[in-house]
């Protein structure tokens, strides 16, 4: 059978290298018809997506690594297209956040490209929806300097009276753009530094070119214009969201980390994107530069980026995107930055329905949307990801998304209902964790670990295939609504190890378990001290010191119902972390 496998693979590999055309979106083919020439992006074969770990200690050097990393095997990959386009005299931009090149030609060249053996696709950059869109009647309220309700329900409020506001923390967003200046935003901009000195370097980047929004009319001009040099929202969308991040003023409590700086770009045009678009924000908030575009600056990264924007099929998100933007996310997580994304609002079509990039990808911390009373939103997306055929658990948390009030272009308030505004609650509160424990920065796996242990669970009548709505996690509520309380004391309590433990195997197995889980280490130097175990309130259930220097070590959890568990191993060297699946 696999040698049947086998020669139906090289069958097709050997059709794809003969017919270059496979390698070519449908929907590229089909402007050419129209148009003589055409916006792509050549996906070279040559890629690197960092799937582990990294076993790096700080975020300054997970992100130093990964930029140096992708920059160099971009550059010398993509020698040879970058000089046949120059030769050509083509408009193109290369891309290193993913082995990408975009480029404007007609279509000689990009068949000639694709005829290339080091071209893995095609893809077409036309534009496409991408505005996760909000499902309520945007309408203005008076100001209010009472907490608003999703900060309240999640206890942000109460992490506040404990001196962690999100201080030292930068956060990043990447929408339709934001007003830097309205009352809320203005002092939490990281390129503000006094009533009349402000500086956008590093802290703004506009992936915006030209109009691409095919719903408006040519001769109706974009309100911010094109090429910002100073961030400028043309929807309202994008300032609603940082206002629920971290505004505040005297008479407004929007935000949920009021003491976190922001940084920003531009990825969407009046709601409409295009890969290239999402791709230079995310590469720029990989290493921001100046506003000239040089010396990109890993250091200067985000800690959390949120994402309220979603690459949906129905409305023109071409499937090949997801490999493209999956390697992406991969890569932004593997230099030490929380990618934040709201699930989608398709609940309508009920199981299964987070089928979009980023929502879907295992890297990407996916939000759901609860209502006043806890109830999950109607138009909240549900998993599993089915789509791959991963079938893999989304989302992962849920947070308030109904109803949310904050600030909009010139300063208006607004309430909107989506998991637009249920994501950017999740990024506040990871900079409540940072601000309380600055040794959380670049240790994506353990804030994300922290946040799913620390949710209050809820459950759901809806069984989505295995996962069932009355089981924690299920494919309505992931783990449940975030508590930022509860996860920050438990950041508190997180002690970071040193770069030579965090290189110590440490092995779990069998994971998942019905019965027994045993522990061992590879290293004869690194003994088991301690093994905690704790389900998913935080609750310790087990808790052992198997004593000396033991390298194995077996734990009967069979008495414990069925569900996900965290431990923490202390060993000789430091400690390990991580997650135990219970069947």
């Amino acid at each position: 059978m696999f040698r049947l496998f086998l020669l139906i693979f090289l069958a097709l590999s050997q059709w794809c290298l003969a017919n270059p055309l496979s390698k070519i979106d449908v929907s590229l083919l089909e402007r050419y018809k129209t148009q003589p020439v055409c916006d792509y992006v050549v996906l070279l074969k040559d890629r690197i997506a960092f799937d582990k770990q990294l076993p790096l200690k700080t975020k300054k050097q997970k992100g130093t690594y990964v930029y140096q990393t992708l920059r160099n095997h971009a550059e010398k990959t993509q020698q040879e297209i970058r000089s046949i386009l120059k030769q050509q005299n083509v408009v193109f931009r290369a891309f290193y956040v993913t082995n990408a090149i975009q480029v404007k030609s007609d279509y000689a060249t990009m068949l000639e490209l694709a005829q290339r053996s080091d071209v893995d696709r095609i893809i077409d950059d036309a534009p496409f929806k991408m505005l996760d869109e909000v499902r309520a009647e945007r309408q203005p309220t008076q100001r209010n300097a009472v907490p608003e309700w999703g900060i309240s329900r999640i206890l942000a409020d109460s992490v506040w009276s404990l001196g962690y506001t999100g201080q030292g923390v930068v956060i990043g967003g990447q929408d339709t753009g934001y007003d830097w200046w309205v009352s809320p935003l203005k002092s939490k901009y990281r390129g503000f530094i006094d009533s009349t000195s402000v500086d956008h370097n590093y802290n703004w980047y506009d992936a915006i070119h030209e109009k691409q929004n095919p719903d408006v009319s040519d001769t109706i001009p974009n309100p911010c214009g094109y090429n910002l040099l100073a961030p400028c929202d043309d929807h309202d969308h994008g300032t609603h969201t940082m206002g629920t991040m971290v505004g505040q003023d005297d008479a407004n409590v929007i935000g949920v980390a009021p003491g976190a700086k922001w940084i920003a770009c531009r990825n969407m045009e009046r709601g409409w994107g295009r890969p290239s678009s999402y791709m230079e924000c995310f590469e720029w908030l990989l290493a921001p530069f100046d506003l000239e575009g040089n010396t990109p600056d890993p250091t200067k990264a985000p800690h959390v980026i949120n994402n309220s924007w979603y690459c949906s099929e129905e409305e023109g998100c071409n499937p090949s995107n997801i490999p493209l933007m999956e390697d992406i996310v991969k890569n932004l997580k593997a230099a030490g930055i929380v990618v934040v994304v709201s699930a989608g609002n398709d609940g309508r079509r009920g199981c299964g329905s987070i089928d979009g990039p980023p929502a879907l990808f295992d890297a990407s911390f996916s939000v759901a949307a609860s209502d006043f009373v806890d109830s999950i939103a109607g138009f909240s997306s549900r998993g599993p990801v089915v789509i791959d055929s991963s079938f893999r658990m989304k989302p992962n948390v849920t947070a308030p998304g109904v109803g949310i009030r904050s600030v909009a272009r010139k300063g208006v308030f607004k309430s909107f209902s989506g998991t637009s505004m249920a994501g950017p609650h999740v990024a506040g509160v990871v900079a409540l964790m940072i601000s309380a424990n600055p040794d959380l920065a670049g240790q994506v796996d353990i804030i994300e670990d922290i946040l799913e242990s620390t949710a209050e669970p809820f459950t759901s009548s809806q069984d989505c295939n295995d996962l069932l709505g009355g089981k924690i996690p299920n494919a309505v509520y992931g783990y449940g609504i975030i508590n930022a309380l509860a996860a920050v004391k438990r950041a508190l309590d997180y002690i970071p190890v040193s770069v030579h433990d965090q290189q110590v195997s440490i092995h779990i197995f069998p994971n998942p378990t019905t019965d027994y889980v045993t522990f061992t280490s590879d290293t004869k130097d690194v003994g088991i001290q301690q093994i905690s175990i704790y389900d998913f309130k935080g609750v310790l259930v087990a808790d052992q010191s198997p004593g000396g220097r033991a390298l194995l070590h077996t734990i009967d959890i069979s008495g414990l119902p069925a569900g996900i568990y965290f431990y923490s191993i202390l060993t000789t060297n430091g400690r390990k972390q991580g997650k135990i699946v219970k069947i």
